[in-house]
């Protein structure tokens, strides 16, 4: 039914009328409608229930298959992460640590710090139990997919060493055609995921905290992002191997001292994430519920953002490193999800949990994408409009949008309608235009308020994304000081998730045009990053989980199929890798 009403929504945006196609209530705002669109898209792909199931299904085959690599192969990790399994004259372009922290910086970004509020706003304290699953069984799936694609890497014509799922699908699998959809689909992804909502949530963060200008900072940072990149892999190996480091130490004292300040909730958080897994989270505060499928499926997309196992884009750095056994690579590989997903998101959720900020209306300006109108009145306080509008937020029915002319007084709403925002029921609204307090009366078309108007909703409601992370970082000894932390781990967590995308995507381009088209992909690359500085983030979240889906599908059939190949791999190498240390 619910496929039915998604497809019958799509369809609906299109209507016929003197054999032209034209596009249904245009005057309801270009942002809505494409954010609407996106949405259905994703609905189909990232945001449905059989993506999911692949994604977990993999790396729980490849755990069982493998016989928990996850938990009997950390401490080999450490040591060849640590340079003990190399030889003189291994071939590459960067070291073990270089390549890890590579990857690190491509998945240590947004996911960890928007993406968690995001999951948790959207699906309570249960969805991070499900973002830690799929990094436990992203271990093994990350493991697995590094190896094929660093046994089959190729030198480029510049004598760089380039890899990635692309080339075991044209070299070992003969599948030049699945190849390139990976290829293209990692290109989407670098600005899906490395690039678009990476700039947008700095600038949400710097702009909220210091008040600069949001087209100031993307154009700073666009600059500074075009001098990394340009360098290729060994700069930003070298800028990247120093960045994490230090951006994890400044993260790591700010969020402690959050979840020591909140010490009398840590338990009740921990609770709340294992003890909503099955029932979901009942409503609380401003936050109206959510189910345990909303948990669940939420909390796995976040968790694939966050730590981008069977994506294939961490293969793609790992290729670089020295190595003369692939499987020792995959082995560094493994360390991935353990830290950016179990450590740094746990980390993350405690502290938003503990704080309490994530049931709590703020002060805060409306993001239209966020925004509807309802028609009628209906309060979180009472608990039959609360179950109505839960019920209209997991299923998308049972309650009007509403459509007309709202009246709106000195800046108070006097139509006898619901602002809803984020979610959740929004309190104290008022109206401005221009700054100043609007009168008049202002078209609604199905809930939403036409862009062209150009008037701004301000009020109390659940804020989402890297705004609340910032707010729950202020709840601790550090008080308002806590904001910087965020801004700070903010802008180094998203800027070198941006540069080691871009290496990413280059080595697509590489792919499909060789090298001499790489050029051309960097100056698209920092342009997108600029113009994404001042984009809507709703809209810019929607599409990062159409480009995961859109990349991870050929990679984790690719792996599937090799399933055996890479079991004996693994045999051969813990003989070579025991006869090694025999010697020593």
């Amino acid at each position: 039914m619910l496929l039915e009403k998604k497809t019958r929504n799509f369809l609906n945006y299109f209507n016929k009328r003197d054999g032209c196609v034209i596009l249904a209530a245009t005057e309801a705002g270009l942002m809505n409608k494409l954010n609407e669109i996106l949405s259905l898209i994703d609905g189909f792909i990232g945001g449905s229930q059989w993506f999911v199931f692949l994604l977990l299904g993999t790396g729980l085959f490849f755990t069982i298959y493998l016989k928990f690599p996850q938990f009997r192969y950390l401490g080999a990790s450490l040591r060849i992460v640590r340079g003990k399994f190399d030889r003189a004259g291994d071939e590459g372009d960067t070291s073990h640590f270089q390549a890890l922290t590579t990857a690190l910086s491509g998945t240590v970004g947004t996911g960890n710090i928007a993406g968690v509020a995001l999951a948790i706003h959207l699906g309570g304290p249960a969805a991070l139990f499900w973002m830690l699953v799929t990094a436990m069984l992203g271990m093994t799936t990350k493991f697995v997919e590094v190896t094929l694609s660093h046994k089959y890497r190729e030198k480029a014509s510049d004598g760089t060493i380039a890899g990635g799922p692309m080339y075991y699908m044209k070299n070992r699998l003969n599948m030049r055609w699945l190849a390139v959809i990976f290829a293209i689909a990692t290109i989407f992804s670098s600005f899906g995921t490395g690039n678009l909502p990476q700039i947008n949530s700095i600038a949400n963060s710097v702009h909220a905290t210091f008040g600069i200008n949001k087209l100031l900072i993307g154009g700073v940072l666009a600059v500074l992002l075009g001098f990394v990149i340009i360098g290729g892999i060994k700069r930003i190996a070298k800028v990247t191997s120093r960045l994490v480091p230090l951006m994890a130490v400044i993260y790591f004292v700010g969020a402690l001292a959050v979840i020591f300040y909140n010490y009398e909730n840590i338990i009740p958080s921990i609770r709340a994430i294992f003890g909503d897994v099955i029932s979901g989270t009942s409503a609380a505060g401003g936050f109206l519920g959510a189910s345990f499928a909303f948990a669940f499926n939420r909390g796995v997309n976040r968790g694939l953002f966050s730590n981008e196992a069977g994506q294939g884009s961490a293969p793609i750095a790992h290729a670089a490193a020295r190595a003369h056994e692939p499987v020792s690579e995959g082995l560094v590989a493994l360390l991935e999800p353990f830290i950016d997903t179990i450590i740094i998101c746990t980390l993350t959720g405690l502290v938003i949990l503990s704080s309490g900020v994530w049931t709590e209306k703020m002060e805060n300006h409306f993001q239209d994408a966020d925004l509807q109108i309802l028609a009628g009145t209906y309060s979180d306080s009472n608990e039959l409009d609360r179950s109505s509008l839960a019920t209209y937020l997991l299923e998308e029915d049972g309650i009007a949008l509403f459509s007309g002319e709202l009246d709106v007084v000195d800046g108070q709403i006097k139509s006898d309608v619901t602002v809803l925002h984020a979610r959740s029921v929004a309190e104290n609204v008022e109206v401005l235009k221009d700054g100043k307090a609007f009168s008049g009366s202002l078209t609604v078309v199905n809930g939403h308020v036409p862009l062209e108007q150009k008037v701004d909703f301000y009020g109390r409601s659940l804020i989402h994304s890297a705004p609340l992370t910032t707010e729950a970082f202020t709840r601790s000894w550090f008080g308002d000081y806590g904001r910087y932390i965020v801004a700070v781990g903010l802008l180094l967590f998203a800027f070198s998730t941006a540069i080691s995308w871009s290496y990413y995507g280059g080595r697509a381009v590489t792919f499909l045009f060789g090298v001499k088209g790489v050029i051309y992909y960097r100056l698209v690359y920092v342009l997108g990053f600029f113009f994404a500085s001042f984009t809507d983030t709703t809209i810019v979240w929607t599409l990062s989980g159409i480009t995961i889906a859109l990349m991870t599908i050929p990679n984790l059939i690719g792996i599937l199929m090799l399933r055996k190949e890479m079991k004996s791999e693994v045999s051969s190498f813990w003989k070579e890798y025991s006869d090694f240390f025999a010697r020593r």
